[in-house]
């Protein structure tokens, strides 16, 4: 009796080693059906060669544009951040992170361009509004200066305050070529600095003639 027990027992230790070595083996299996999926799916992982294609045009075509670089250029430094981040990325072989940067960059590109234009057409405007209160304020200012030097005993330098009329005619000049030349910007800068020359001529003027009136 002892020995039939004791040969059933080791039967059954038997039976429970096999399964035990069948379960490990099918979790090895397992284990290795998944490396095998994954390293296929690594393997078959391309780089978004179209997005990032296209993001490399779009940034291209914002940085080749005048009023993109002139007027958007916090946005146009957007562009390019994304575009070297999603090389980074695809570098890296994190190939959904460089389609999305892609298209951040094409976002930011396309934005640049349009907020230049957007821009660009404000400042022409300014500045054409600009230059015509330029050439009207140079109009009155020579006319005041004409009838101050016909104004008895007045305390001015009319050969310093005539040079000064040629200076802010010739920046005006300077203006309305620059204007037509779509630099908005130089335009904006040189008709404010001629308006400000009418500007002190003005205040001459005035002071002078207010003088030789309190002294009559």
């Amino acid at each position: 009796m002892y020995h039939t027990a004791r040969a059933i027992s080791f039967g059954a230790e038997i039976r429970a080693f096999r399964r035990n070595v069948v379960k490990k083996f099918k979790f090895g299996l397992l284990i290795l059906a998944v490396l095998a999926v994954s390293l296929l799916w690594i393997g078959c992982a391309k780089p978004p060669k179209e997005e990032m294609e296209a993001a490399v045009t779009a940034v291209t075509r914002a940085e080749n544009d005048a009023d993109a670089v002139s007027y958007a250029g916090s946005t146009l430094a957007r562009a390019r951040e994304a575009l070297n981040r999603m090389q980074a990325e695809a570098d890296s072989k994190r190939y959904d992170a460089a389609k999305s940067y892609a298209a951040e960059a094409i976002s930011a590109a396309d934005k640049a361009i349009a907020d230049g234009k957007t821009a660009a057409a404000r400042a022409r405007d300014e500045a054409a509004s600009l230059i015509n209160s330029v050439k009207s304020s140079l109009t009155e200012t020579e006319k005041s200066v004409d009838s101050a030097k016909a104004v008895k005993n007045i305390n001015l330098d009319f050969n310093a305050i005539d040079q000064d009329l040629d200076t802010a005619r010739r920046t005006k000049d300077q203006a309305e070529l620059s204007l037509a030349g779509a630099n908005y910007q130089d335009a904006l800068d040189k008709g404010r600095t001629a308006r400000g020359i009418l500007g002190d001529i003005t205040t001459k003027l005035a002071g002078a003639t207010t003088a030789v009136s309190r002294k009559k």
